[in-house]
């Protein structure tokens, strides 16, 4: 559909950006935190370790300042779940509770919306030994951390985000270490999707809890959403691609919003033994789950053909979860320019995916993260000039007025990320940040803060609302 007039963005549009916890804080043993499953793993080979990343704990003041002259209506971070209490159930940190009211607060004080994502990939070390999510008591845990941080921090944090990206925690969360199998376990995919089935329901009492605690507050879940293409227009890959969407977005979406199981995922989960044990009360839970928005985000779109069976099942990441045989094989789109680390560029494809998610659920949306992971160079004048972020933001911007056009309700814009820090994968060298940090992957150099060029150019962004992108 092509528009001759393009709507606004709306007046109180939520533009921002997006941290967690684990990868921007450092400090990561400081003033009574417990060690999270990030702080025990084994580093990826050639990357930082998570210790200090981009020392915001130290920093907070000076960063909250730089997104406040950023122009910020909202910012996104993580609360760490072994900061609040280090052994992830029992006593409560007086310090972690600190250190989150002098962040909130410094938001405040420059107006800024704290979103605060309860869940991001960093269960306490102490609950891995308890079991983490395969354990039914994880759902317990879980609703009493959102307790504890309703209660400390409802009086004004008003926007929630559940867990961020579940779907990447079941799909590839055994793969990269972020999902814990018990060892001796034979039927792997139905331990992964019990251990899903208690995120869903620990989400759900969550939300409900928050609806019962903050009446004025608003709550909703945060997966990586990435519309899924054919390959071709055989019916075969149409059918290939219907799985997928199902099996990667739509099975988190449709429980999140109507708290039953997607059709698809459910016979395929039948069809291998894997269906998960539903505890009593859980049914009820689900269907009391009521999100008032969805978060998601989105970096790419993905692209399937037919599988016959016959091909080897491969390993992936969030953009790439390999395949399953005889459900769907993931292929390359040649139609779209990459990233240098690899990762397909679709802006379009975040109109589709904004569409397709809007159409299925009619409820606000805001992105929570989107951006352009890549190897940012500081001059010996200072200047970082990024100008290949840029274009990437700006061509996702303009889908998304687009968007906003054809009539999907957006309420905020949050990329990844506000500040350099660590990558999941790629440690330090894969920068994603509007704030250039003055480290490399081993040496902590000065930590000194430095303004890209997307930086002055966001801040533009937000001044005109979306209208001067250039």
């Amino acid at each position: 559909m092509l528009h001759k007039k393009l709507k606004a963005f709306p007046e109180n549009f939520l533009w921002g950006a997006s941290t967690s916890a684990y990868q921007v804080e450092g400090a990561s043993l400081e003033d009574g935190k417990g060690p999270s499953c990030q702080d025990v793993k084994e580093v990826p080979a050639g990357t930082s370790d998570l210790k200090v990343c981009a020392d915001e704990y130290h920093h907070y003041k000076e960063d909250i300042a730089l997104f406040a002259e950023m122009g910020f209506k909202v910012y996104r971070f993580s609360i760490s779940w072994s900061r609040m209490i280090p052994q992830g159930t029992g006593e409560v940190n007086p310090k972690g509770i600190a250190y989150y009211n002098n962040l909130i607060n410094e938001c405040l004080k420059y107006n800024i919306v704290p979103l605060v994502t309860m869940f991001h990939f960093d269960m306490p070390a102490a609950l891995d030994a308890r079991g983490s999510w395969s354990n039914p008591d994880s759902v317990d845990w879980f609703v009493n951390f959102a307790k504890v941080m309703f209660e400390n921090f409802g009086d004004r944090v008003k926007y929630w985000l559940t867990i961020n990206e579940q779907n990447m925690l079941t799909l590839v969360g055994p793969v990269i270490g972020t999902l814990h199998i018990p060892a001796g376990t034979t039927n792997v995919l139905k331990e992964t999707y019990q251990q899903n089935h208690h995120m869903l329901v620990a989400q759900a009492k969550a939300m409900a809890l928050c609806h019962k605690m903050i009446p004025d507050a608003k709550i909703g879940p945060a997966p990586n959403i990435s519309l899924v293409y054919a390959a071709s227009c055989k019916p075969e890959d149409v059918l290939a691609s219907q799985n997928f969407n199902a099996i990667r977005n739509w099975l988190y979406l449709d429980m999140a919003v109507y708290g039953r199981y997607n059709n698809l995922v459910w016979s395929y989960l039948e069809e291998n033994d894997a269906t998960p044990e539903f505890a009593p009360g859980d049914e009820e839970a689900l269907a009391n789950g009521h999100p008032d928005f969805i978060g998601f985000n989105y970096y790419s779109t993905a692209t399937v053909a037919y599988s016959d069976g016959s091909e080897a099942l491969k390993d992936g990441d969030q953009q790439s979860a390999g395949g399953i045989p005889g459900v769907y094989k993931t292929v390359k789109n040649p139609n779209l320019p990459r990233t240098e680390f690899n990762w397909e560029i679709d802006p379009i494809g975040f109109r589709n995916t904004l569409r397709e998610v809007y159409s299925r659920y009619h409820l606000p949306i805001i992105i929570t993260e989107n951006g352009l992971g890549a190897y940012d160079t500081l001059g010996e004048d200072g200047k970082i000039h990024d100008t290949y972020r840029i274009n990437y933001l700006r061509a996702h911007i303009e889908q998304m007025r687009l968007a906003i056009t054809d009539g999907v309700e957006m309420m905020g814009y949050c990329p990844w990320s506000a500040i350099d820090l660590i990558s999941t994968h790629e440690g330090m060298r894969k920068r994603y940040g509007f704030v250039y940090v003055d480290r490399d992957e081993f040496d902590l150099k000065t930590m000194k803060r430095y303004r890209k060029d997307s930086f002055y150019w966001y801040k533009k962004v937000i001044a005109s609302n979306g209208e001067d992108l250039d």
